[in-house]
């Protein structure tokens, strides 16, 4: 295996397109069609949420902010490169076409779907599927098709660039930008004591009936509540969703406008991913919202988007080399200052008022893969009588 360590010293093969530009064009010009496709999009798992929201700003990491390995000192790509990606267009083709356009002799065809149709697509297409990488929105697509032997070992090159804990155990996968669960609340109503750090607690809060909104067709809640039938067993989750149903929780139809409810006082606090009420303050800095953590429960899972080589690529370095390009310090800079999300190469801190990476408190050692398994958390919320 050929991990091509070497800096490509004058920069040959690139085309002219400078990290300055590439961010300072997407935060502006560049990401104004962006911000006008949040009308058609504002999900990263599959579901239509519409809705007139400004989403990028022209924000930009501080200096003591920025971290990772430049662009300029990874290997030249050249080829050709099938990337079935599960994130959205809207959200990381920019940053596709920045990768290719660094390049003269490299390009990308991107296969926009669910991450969950793709990898269902490379299962059933076996040898005959045309994918090289597969960039999903979830660590449980990533964890199917490893399972299934479907895609190959990352070399150390890439490994070494992300702590362990976001990454596959055989190296099937890694991780390349997360997600983490977050209760935004009003701070007009409340304070930060006044929301609970146990999940469990919610539904308990006679203060909160009627005051709390979720968005149960939503995949990240989904997959929250997988985390809780994971953690808790499917009774005790049974039991939260049908105490959270009797105390009169709001149903919305997408997280964003979960954090946007909370942010107009329509509610209190609600269930979202940390990114969305990160969304709503780049509109209206103002805006009485803030994020609260629960602690080592299903309600503080730290999810994370990640790639994967898949055992029916045309050239294994190419695409292993192309991986790393979405770890580089561009990539990251890009995931913190335009999708809000969290970087995962260390040193690059996430955009907004919130804790780093290391500071926040998901359960300890659970396996992100099993949140794939989403048929019996269905079940669950569909025998409580929730529309999902």
């Amino acid at each position: 295996m050929d991990d091509h360590d070497g800096a490509r010293g004058n920069d040959a093969g690139r085309s002219g397109v400078d990290r300055r530009r590439f961010l300072a064009g997407v935060g502006t010009a560049g990401l104004a069609a962006t911000a006008g496709c949040l009308g058609e999009y504002l999900g990263d798992d599959g579901s239509d949420a519409r809705q007139d929201v400004e989403l990028f700003g022209s924000m930009r990491l501080p200096p003591e902010s920025r971290g990772g390995t430049p662009m300029a000192e990874l290997p030249d790509l050249s080829g050709e490169l099938t990337v079935y990606s599960g994130r959205h267009q809207w959200l990381v083709g920019d940053l596709l076409t920045y990768v290719e356009t660094q390049y003269e002799d490299f390009s990308i065809t991107p296969r926009y779907e669910s991450s969950q149709n793709l990898a269902n697509k490379i299962l059933t297409a076996g040898d005959a599927a045309k994918a090289d990488v597969f960039y999903s929105v979830n660590a449980g697509a990533l964890g199917q098709l490893a399972n299934e032997g479907r895609t190959l070992q990352l070399p150390d090159a890439v490994l070494d660039m992300v702590p362990d804990t976001y990454q596959a155990n055989d190296g099937g996968w890694t991780g390349v930008s997360g997600r983490a669960r977050t209760v935004p609340y009003n701070t007009n109503r409340l304070d930060a004591s006044d929301v609970p750090k146990d999940i469990g607690a919610f539904p308990e809060r006679e203060t909160f009936e009627n005051e709390i909104g979720w968005a149960p067709g939503y995949g990240s809640f989904q997959a929250f509540v997988t985390a809780m039938r994971v953690l808790r067993g499917p009774e005790a989750t049974k039991e939260w969703l049908q105490a959270m149903d009797d105390a009169g929780v709001e149903r919305y139809g997408n997280e964003q406008l979960v954090a946007q409810a909370v942010a107009n006082g329509e509610i209190s606090l609600g269930f979202t991913n940390h990114y969305y009420v990160q969304r709503v303050l780049a509109n209206d800095p103002d805006a009485p919202v803030a994020t609260a953590f629960t602690r080592n429960d299903a309600g503080a899972i730290f999810n994370v988007a990640g790639a994967a080589v898949v055992d029916t690529v045309g050239d294994r370095s190419l695409a292993e080399n192309f991986v790393r390009h979405l770890l580089s310090a561009e990539a990251q800079e890009y995931f913190a200052v335009q999708t809000f999300e969290y970087p995962l190469v260390p040193d690059v801190e996430p955009v907004g008022d919130l804790p780093s990476v290391d500071e926040l408190q998901p359960p300890e050692n659970f396996d992100l893969t099993k949140l794939s398994n989403l048929e019996p958390t269905l079940k669950l919320m569909r025998d409580v009588g929730i529309r999902v």
